[in-house]
């Protein structure tokens, strides 16, 4: 079950997906995540890259992105009051959260993980995720007991006033994934002004 008419909404959340408290506290100039280069912006051709089949559905337990040194379990995430997408609790750095309403990971769809850039004690699960390369991998550890294998097709980072919902959540034909955190300047009265998102396609299990 999709339900991507959902999700619309979801981009102002995730901006606070940490105001950067440790960063007010030990310099932002020195402590700031990384961001995407231009070179890790989407090409327009991504789309014609050979994807696996799909995987049937099935709840995904963790996530690993081994160049980054990622390796987290994954919550399951529903929408607030309000409509956007709730949060990974902040006190727990290392965790990230999968949007449980949407696509699992594997399947035909857009799934969308989400985490902590940092928290007030200091970086947290995907504060290096600005610096993955295209071509990377992601492995998603299942409830089935496989292993969804994704590679990188761009890193982008958008302004939070001018996020592209759709490009980032809108239904696809195919198994894809989107790794999202907060990014773009950041502001000592607002926090971060956008979020760094991960595109990529399924290319394999094990």
């Amino acid at each position: 079950m999709h339900r991507f008419a959902t999700m619309s909404m979801v981009a102002v959340t995730l901006v606070a997906l940490l105001s950067g408290a440790w960063l007010l506290r030990s310099g932002a100039e020195t402590h700031a995540p990384p961001q995407p280069s231009a070179a890790q912006g989407r090409a327009g051709a991504h789309v014609d890259r050979p994807a696996a089949a799909a995987l049937p559905p099935a709840a995904p337990d963790r996530v690993r992105i081994p160049s980054i040194r990622v390796d987290a379990p994954l919550l399951g995430l529903g929408l607030t009051p309000q409509g956007s997408l709730d949060v990974p609790p902040s006190d727990r750095a290392n965790v990230a959260g999968w949007y449980e309403a949407g696509t699992a990971p594997g399947e035909t769809g857009t799934a969308i993980v989400a985490g902590h850039v940092d928290n007030a004690e200091g970086p947290a699960v995907f504060y290096r995720l600005g610096a993955l390369e295209k071509d990377s991998t992601i492995e998603v550890e299942r409830r089935d007991g496989r292993v969804a294998l994704f590679s990188v097709d761009a890193v982008e980072v958008y302004d939070a006033r001018d996020f592209p919902d759709e490009k980032v959540y809108g239904a696809a034909r195919r198994p894809e994934l989107r790794v999202i955190t907060c990014g773009g300047g950041y502001s000592e009265a607002t926090g971060y002004q956008g979020n760094v998102v991960v595109f990529a396609h399924l290319t394999g299990s094990r």
